[in-house]
């Protein structure tokens, strides 16, 4: 199980830090940038409530090596992508892939311990697929610079054959429920509901935020995710199983995931973009980089495991989330300076909140759930993560995106609408390098002025999910339970 968590946590980490080279390779924009990503999270969060209830239905363990081929196809698929649609479209493949194993290969690790080694044993599954995690950005940068791009998609396929050989040889049990049915319907509906929010919230900015396009596919969204919930609680064979959220701390404990992943999601991106293009590190140095916040998130999530099995969820979940707000709202201030140094005490500290939050609250929520619909509560539990890492990524990716271009306004009006400056910043937001360089050799206050524009952009984003965290800090200590659990349902 820890190999199918290895092959995501790499495909994030790897993905991020070659976003910049894909951008210039490509001629991708700022909004497709940010939907190489968000396509991917978008498609997981629409489908693995229904990974969930297919790992139910099929057997977990079919589900599982199902999602793992798949993976492995989309991935291949995502190396060979010609331009930004084909890449995007590959990429939706792929969420729904991990949307499959997800679910199961955490309900599998779940149902073969006892409730009080659960913490530990989930702290094990997810600190193997963290060390992969921690070498992703390495990994990347190396393959980016040295190979190629595609190579970050490529490397997969290895990781997923080994997945399928270790599921081969641990024979892990195989559970089925005769009376789990799946109604497709149900499912359309909440992938309509979450593509026309994302969508709407995502491109606000392009269509106009006030127009009818934009309105009609967020409150369109937002009624069909309603109509969807409401069928749901009065359906026998839910897709997503309400009654799971009438124990308040399971609701807690989605709420908290929900704002973290929300959150988090901002780094992934936006950090990847400002240390290549503000800080202008190669691939590799980015990659190394950004191993202060995996390595945090490694060691930390060990401590969270074992922390849950002696106190409970809370105390984790308080310290976790008050350490990832400290780390948005101390590297916000300082990015407009362009030095490391400077944002690096935040960077730790976001990774240190962000293991001792993470397996705390995720164990915490399965272990809230009857046995026979743990696979779904895994779903319902990815969903609610990918909805915040989705609508997270569309809001604050949204917020950056109308601010930089707000500043490039500014910056053209100072030169007085000049056509050449006009398109050189164009070209700039995509990453072209020929343009960056003419900026550099004709007009480098400009592109000075451009950089310090796109650092603000980037640092409102951080300060817009430092403030979700501390709404988490706030729901960790109002509406999560104190101690730990001491029976299993």
């Amino acid at each position: 199980m820890t190999g199918s968590l290895s092959m995501i946590f790499i495909d994030q980490t790897v993905v991020s830090v070659a976003l910049p080279v894909m951008q210039r390779d490509l001629g991708v924009s700022q909004s497709g940038l940010q939907w190489i990503v968000n396509a991917y999270v978008l498609a997981l969060a629409s489908t693995v409530a229904l990974g969930g209830k297919l790992g139910d239905s099929l057997g977990r363990v079919r589900a599982f090596i199902t999602g793992v081929i798949l993976f492995a196809i989309a991935s291949t698929i995502c190396g060979f992508a010609p331009n930004q649609m084909i890449l995007i479209a590959a990429r939706v493949f792929q969420g729904i892939a991990a949307g499959l194993m997800i679910p199961a290969s955490a309900a599998i690790v779940v149902d073969s311990f006892d409730i009080h080694e659960r913490g530990k044993a989930m702290a094990i599954y997810v600190g193997v697929a963290q060390a992969f995690l921690a070498i992703g950005p390495l990994l990347g940068g190396a393959l980016t610079e040295y190979l190629s791009w595609r190579w970050v998609f490529w490397i997969n396929i290895p990781v997923g054959i080994v997945a399928i050989l270790l599921t081969y040889f641990s024979k892990p049990l195989q559970t089925i429920s005769e009376k789990q049915k799946v109604d497709l319907r149900y499912a359309l509906m909440l992938i309509l509901g979450l593509v026309g929010l994302v969508v709407g919230i995502q491109q606000g900015h392009t269509f106009g935020w006030t127009s009818y396009l934009t309105l009609g596919l967020i409150f369109g969204g937002l009624l069909i995710l309603v109509l969807f919930a409401y069928i749901q609680t009065r359906s026998e064979t839910p897709l997503i199983q309400f009654r799971l959220f009438d124990d308040p701390a399971f609701t807690a404990d989605t709420i908290l995931l929900f704002c973290i992943q929300f959150a988090m999601i901002s780094i992934i991106v936006f950090g990847a973009i400002y240390l290549q293009d503000i800080l202008h590190f190669t691939p590799l140095e980015a990659g190394f980089a950004l191993m202060p916040i995996i390595v945090s998130v490694v060691v930390m999530s060990q401590v969270s495991g074992r922390l849950l099995d002696r106190v409970g969820v809370r105390i984790p979940a308080l310290f976790g989330t008050a350490l990832i707000a400290a780390g948005f709202l101390g590297q916000a201030p300082f990015l407009e300076r362009a030095e490391f140094l400077w944002i690096l005490p935040g960077m730790i500290l976001l990774g240190l909140g962000i293991g001792l939050v993470m397996v705390a609250t995720n164990t915490d929520a399965l272990n809230r759930a009857p046995s026979q619909y743990r696979a779904q509560a895994s779903g319902v539990v990815q969903t609610i993560r990918q909805m915040g890492a989705t609508i997270g990524l569309a809001s604050i990716g949204g917020l950056v995106t109308t601010i930089l271009a707000l500043e490039t306004d500014e910056i053209i009006d100072k030169y007085n609408g000049q056509e050449i400056i006009k398109t050189l910043l164009s070209k700039a937001e995509l990453g072209q390098t020929d343009a960056i360089k003419e900026l550099m050799a004709n007009y480098p206050a400009v592109l000075s002025q451009f950089h310090l524009s796109l650092s603000k952009s980037i640092a409102a984003g951080y300060y817009f999910a430092g403030a979700v965290s501390v709404l988490a800090f706030f729901v960790a200590l109002f509406l999560m339970s104190s101690g730990k659990q001491s029976e299993d349902h």
